[in-house]
């Protein structure tokens, strides 16, 4: 009995570069795809915590005379703004960390959060035995344009991770570089080049809303001489 063997015929290299290169080919397409899928993900979630955060501020203010509440640069120990909005909050928890946040796990671990506000609001200016300068700023009445005047930024990632980074030093902001040692204007896209401007990042303004601002028309605004976060 004669037994035929069936010949087994192998991919020849043509085949199998045709392969790789198609393989390749869907990868340059789907992976930018993929990150821009996850970046848009967590600028949403981040989005809705600055904005249950800005909530959270209004309300405090109404119950509060219209006064903002304390950052560590005033306030006691253990008593920054963003466990004060507790009350106003629930948990408090669910919300001070941005999803994008590098430092995330370790900020929360130390009672930090991802949200940094504007020292033009909520910082007076004291003087050099303690004594108060000029009018005070925490008072929603004061701000004259609430829809144009940021409350709250994402922190750089430079800042430490524990609750004293709450507040900013805006009044310094004279440079890019200034403005991206206190937030980060690149957070969503922009990469681990700061003072590049890439990318964009939210921003909580004084009337409660948020917006999604590209660090390259930021940038251009404090190049000009306009510190964005003066009120």
């Amino acid at each position: 009995m004669t037994i035929s063997r069936q010949k087994i015929q192998g991919f020849t290299l043509l085949e199998l570069l045709t392969v790789v290169a198609i393989i390749a080919v869907l990868c340059s397409i789907l992976i930018p795809a993929l990150h821009g899928v996850r970046f848009s993900a967590q600028q949403a979630s981040c989005a809705s915590n600055m904005r249950q955060i800005g909530s959270a501020l209004l309300l405090y203010a109404a119950a509060n005379d219209n006064k903002l509440p304390e950052t560590s640069h005033t306030a006691a120990f253990g008593q920054s703004w963003i466990y004060t909005l507790s009350e106003y909050l629930g948990d408090c928890d669910e919300v001070r960390i941005c999803p994008a946040d590098p430092k995330g796990d370790g900020r929360f671990d130390a009672g930090g959060t991802s949200y940094i506000l504007n020292s033009f609001l909520f910082v007076p200016q004291i003087g050099p035995f303690g004594q108060p300068m000029g009018e005070p700023t925490n008072n929603l009445l004061l701000i004259e344009n609430p829809t144009e005047t940021p409350m709250a930024f994402i922190i750089a990632d430079s800042q430490g991770i524990g609750d004293a980074n709450d507040h900013t030093h805006s009044s310094r902001w004279s440079s890019w570089s200034a403005v991206v040692r206190d937030i980060s204007p690149g957070r969503f896209g922009g990469g681990n080049s700061p003072m590049r401007a890439l990318g964009s990042s939210n921003y909580l303004f004084a009337d409660g809303h948020v917006e999604q601002l590209d660090a390259a028309i930021m940038k251009a605004r404090i190049d000009s001489g306009d510190n964005f976060a003066k009120p």
